[in-house]
């Protein structure tokens, strides 16, 4: 593939030169003195070197006299060929421009006087009729009418001005249209004050900028807001990725090397965040914080050696934050989705919110609503519980409300085809399968049904109905059903049967005993793919007991693609199983992105209410844990009320690069 990569061409002046996909690296390339034009008042001069480019085009009159809306007068403003700079109070302070009338540093100002703030204006001031109407003005004496023209501020500064006066307007009006309440968790400190480590954005395929995030790392430069000044104008400064953790990234000014006093954290895809080269193709100043303006005397040579062979963001990663952040599914859309009051049935739900491709779903014929993600497996086109023979309930809405329209069955999740010709599941065969009404627990479970296309409806063996209302759909690709005798081999607690009294539970014992058979090893999905989670990684994860709530959350432990999540700041009987491609995990910074409210540890949120907790008494092995969760806000809000219904969730598998180890212990 071709490549492109970025030159730095003095005085920091981007260049394209070649393409790099992901990020693109910097090489710096001085231009021989003799063929450098001299510096006026714009940019980084001796001891203030600028970044920003230099245009080779004058500023005219005519330009001069554009109506554009005008800025502060009071503003110090740099004028030099036609462009426009902003820089604080220089050694000397500052100086006015005897031919112009801008206000700038002084020692930014051409000649050995410092009267003029750039050549033209210094030829120009040969004019005795210019010189009298300027000199008129700055002793505060009526202008002349040329002086009136003179005295207008640049185009290039009046543009700039308004520009940025628009974005404030727009992210204003953004702030205002937001129904969901902002993030109030600070994620910066709390990763920093306990050292903690954040999952990649790259192992979540499902959110925006997840297969495109690219080899996005610590050392990376970009162009940010400069927080470390006096100005009352948006000025900016490049600074370097320290720390990444999900969306979220520790910022460093140049500059500063080791010292972390000005060190900030901030979300990689908000607009405020550009590649290096930004400001000068966006006539933006580049200022150096105020806390180390003298600490260089060249700031231009600086940079250029700092930023030699560095990488930056692609050119066009606003552009692809802004595309990834548009989701197919629109408010009123028809969808069937699981009967949180009888999981063994679906019903008819429309679309009332989207945020960052979670759903809130309100039921036809009810005001009852459920969340879940766009890609969850508990969503699917209208047809699909006909098509496959599953539980539906049926709704007495005859005539559709208008703009409601069925969503098309290329949104939904995918899942593998699957040959059910040869051998396949049948009814009565045991496996082990995470119970959907306690997560923390994987059970002894049993085929009830065989549906077409693959599905498979299932019990928990030993708490099931008896009119099957509280059986559950499974693909048999999911990633939550494993073959009898997982458990036993990658030490993991399994759930026996309520009422059964044969401890410790054995596998061949209880077939036996049932008169049943284990599904076979071979129809289960054994796919491990490179997630790339790590044991303790930081995240934001779906309390699936109540889908509304989104966590901060730790993965506690790994086996092959099935995650342990834990809720920070709440008991371990709260923790979830789930797969490593479940649509309900979200990297750090995922909420502040899309505008979710993320929900604080519980050490961290108001817990006054919650009664007293019993002390923690050692769990007797293989005790029955099924169906006895509770929804983390709900024990807050509700703790006597009953639980409401909903699954785990995981998604169709994808390419791996492995297998895991899933067989029945021979024993004598």
């Amino acid at each position: 593939m071709q490549k492109r990569k970025y030159s730095l061409t003095h005085p920091l002046t981007v260049q394209l030169v070649s393409f790099t996909p992901s990020l693109c690296s910097f090489q710096a390339e001085r231009t021989p003195r003799s063929e450098r034009k001299r510096q006026d008042s714009f940019g980084m001069f001796d001891g203030y070197d600028s970044c920003s480019e230099e245009s080779t085009s004058s500023s005219s009159s005519e330009d001069s006299e554009d109506e554009v809306p005008s800025i502060p007068a009071s503003l110090p403003i740099i004028k030099n060929n036609g462009q426009v700079y902003t820089y604080p109070d220089g050694k000397a302070g500052m100086a006015t421009c005897e031919m112009c009338g801008m206000v700038g540093v002084r020692d930014a100002f051409y000649s050995k006087t410092k009267r003029f703030c750039s050549v033209s204006c210094s030829r120009s001031y040969s004019s005795n009729s210019k010189k009298a109407s300027i000199m008129a003005r700055l002793q505060g004496k009526p202008p002349t009418k040329k002086a009136k023209v003179l005295q207008k501020q640049p185009l290039m500064a009046k543009l700039a001005a308004y520009a940025q006066y628009q974005a404030s307007q727009q992210q204003q009006n953004l702030a205002k249209s937001k129904a969901v309440p902002v993030e109030c968790f600070d994620w910066g400190r709390y990763i920093c004050s306990n050292n903690l480590v954040g999952a990649p954005v790259s192992c979540f395929k499902h959110v925006p900028m997840g297969m495109c995030w690219g080899d996005l790392a610590e050392g990376v430069r970009v162009e940010v807001l400069n927080s470390d000044t006096n100005l009352s104008t948006k000025v900016y400064w490049i600074a370097g990725i320290v720390k990444l953790a999900g969306f979220k990234a520790l910022l460093r000014y140049e500059g500063f090397d080791n010292d972390t006093i000005r060190d900030f954290w901030c979300n990689l895809c908000v607009p405020e965040i550009h590649p290096v080269g930004w400001c000068a193709s966006s006539g933006k100043p580049l200022v150096p914080p105020k806390s180390i303006q003298n600490k260089y005397s060249n700031w231009k040579a600086f940079l250029v050696k700092r930023l030699t062979g560095a990488k930056t963001l692609p050119p066009d990663f606003a552009a692809k934050v802004h595309e990834n952040m548009q989701f197919p599914f629109k408010k009123l859309m028809r969808v069937e989705v699981v009967d949180k009051t009888h999981l063994c049935r679906t019903r008819v739900a429309l679309v009332e919110q989207v945020i960052g491709g979670r759903l809130r779903l309100v039921y036809e014929e009810s005001s009852d609503d459920f969340w879940c993600h766009m890609y969850s497996p508990l969503i699917h086109a209208i047809g699909w519980s006909r098509s496959i023979g599953h539980r539906f309930k049926r709704s007495d809405v005859s005539k559709k409300i208008d703009g409601q329209v069925d969503a098309p069955a290329p949104l939904f999740a995918k899942v593998k085809d699957v040959d059910q010709s040869g051998e396949w599941f049948k009814d009565g065969m045991k496996l082990e399968a995470i119970d959907p009404l306690n997560l923390s627990a994987i059970c002894v479970a049993t085929v009830r049904k065989v549906l077409a296309d693959g599905y498979l409806m299932i019990a928990i063996d030993g708490s099931e109905a008896a009119d099957g209302s509280d059986w559950f759909c499974y693909h048999s690709t999911s990633p939550s059903i494993f073959p009898a005798g997982f458990c036993g081999i990658n030490n993991i607690e399994l759930t026996p049967p309520r009422g059964y009294t044969k401890l410790p539970f054995k596998w061949f014992d209880y077939l036996r005993e049932t008169s049943s058979i284990a599904a076979p090893v071979k129809l289960f999905n054994k796919d491990v793919p490179n997630h790339g989670f790590r044991q303790g990684m930081k995240l934001e994860a779906v309390d699936l007991m109540d889908p509304r709530l989104v966590c901060v959350a730790t993965v506690t432990r790994i086996v092959h693609r099935l995650l342990r999540i834990h809720f920070d700041g709440w008991e371990d009987e709260y923790d979830q199983w789930v797969d490593c491609q479940s649509p309900d995990l979200y990297p750090v910074g995922w909420c502040q992105l899309t505008g979710y409210q993320l929900q604080p540890p519980a050490a961290q949120s108001e817990i006054k209410e919650i009664p007293p907790a019993v002390p923690k008494q050692k769990k007797k092995a293989q005790q029955y844990k099924g169906q006895k969760k509770k929804s983390l806000l709900r024990l807050k809000e509700e703790p006597a009320e009953v639980d409401e219904f909903t699954f785990s969730q995981g998604i169709s598998d994808q390419e791996s690069n492995g297998s895991g180890s899933y067989y029945i212990k021979q024993e004598p």
